[in-house]
């Protein structure tokens, strides 16, 4: 049997350790000392000054091993992302269509292929540009526009030097 010492609330289970009414611990009723494991009390944490701090910039601490190093709790809590979560779809698209451009711009297909690659590479260029976090591959998506342009370039070319002859 156990008893609160505040509010004088017995308890006949042994295995609680804090009273349900107020939450001091709970004393044998017999007035012995009991065995049971109490809840360790922790030093409170130092005062510093954090008027100088920056994210980059932690204060020095005295570490007693490598595996407790880590940077203070800021209060923001951080979720795992993966590491490329940027969407590239549309630039890529953008660069493979602007590269079949090229290759088939002697036999006129360069003209739907590179003006497709154009306008995808743009579309992916707005979509960077609105929200970079997001939408990533802006190289991608300006080798696809130049791919484009000059897939569509090689088929007017052959299309003038076709009609000149």
């Amino acid at each position: 049997m156990k008893i609160c010492p505040i509010c004088r609330q017995t308890y006949s289970d042994d295995n609680l350790n804090f009273c349900l009414n107020d939450g001091n611990f709970l004393e044998s009723a017999s007035g012995a000392s009991d065995n049971a494991p109490k809840t360790l009390y922790m030093d409170p944490p130092r005062v510093t000054d954090q008027t100088n701090w920056n994210q980059t910039n932690f204060p020095p601490t005295a570490y007693t091993n490598q595996s407790q190093m880590r940077p203070p709790q800021t209060g923001a809590v951080a979720f795992a992302s993966p590491i490329n979560a940027q969407e590239k779809t549309l630039p890529i698209i953008s660069m493979v269509v602007g590269i079949l451009a090229v290759l088939i711009g002697c036999c006129y297909g360069g003209i739907p292929l590179g003006t497709g690659a154009i306008i995808v590479g743009l579309i992916a260029l707005n979509q960077q540009k609105s929200d970079p976090g997001r939408y990533g591959g802006r190289g991608m998506a300006i080798a696809g526009i130049v791919t484009g342009a000059i897939g569509l370039s090689i088929s007017l070319m052959v299309i003038l030097l076709s009609v000149i002859k």
